[in-house]
């Protein structure tokens, strides 16, 4: 079992850069699309920068935040937009989930 924490993807209205574990390189471009979108939509829409990591268990958890002085960032829009995300990106999410345990943790389905 992984011991240690592996992002998956993240973006940046800072920097305006989506990012993608190269490591997930393999999964099929609509998924990578999607991801794409949703991160790159919550930088314009929150501000600040998003990642989603998989903890060492397989859980995907989504970590947000922003810079001290960035005053557009808002922070309970930001959490209201994560918890919409996590709603509607559920199918999406748990996929990735399986797919993180079966081909890098080994586990059986």
């Amino acid at each position: 079992m992984a011991e240690k924490e592996v992002v998956l993807c993240g973006a940046s209205c800072y920097t305006k850069k989506f990012y993608l574990n190269p490591d997930f390189e393999t999964l099929p471009p609509l998924v990578k699309d999607e991801l794409k979108i949703t991160c790159v939509m919550y930088t314009e829409e929150v501000s600040g920068t998003i990642q989603m990591i998989f903890e060492p268990d397989g859980h995907l958890r989504i970590e947000t935040s922003a810079e001290e002085n960035d005053l557009l960032y808002d922070e309970i829009g930001s959490v209201l937009e994560i918890k919409k995300m996590q709603q509607e990106k559920l199918e999406l999410f748990e996929a990735l989930e399986t797919y993180y345990k079966v081909m890098f943790l080994g586990e059986a389905l």
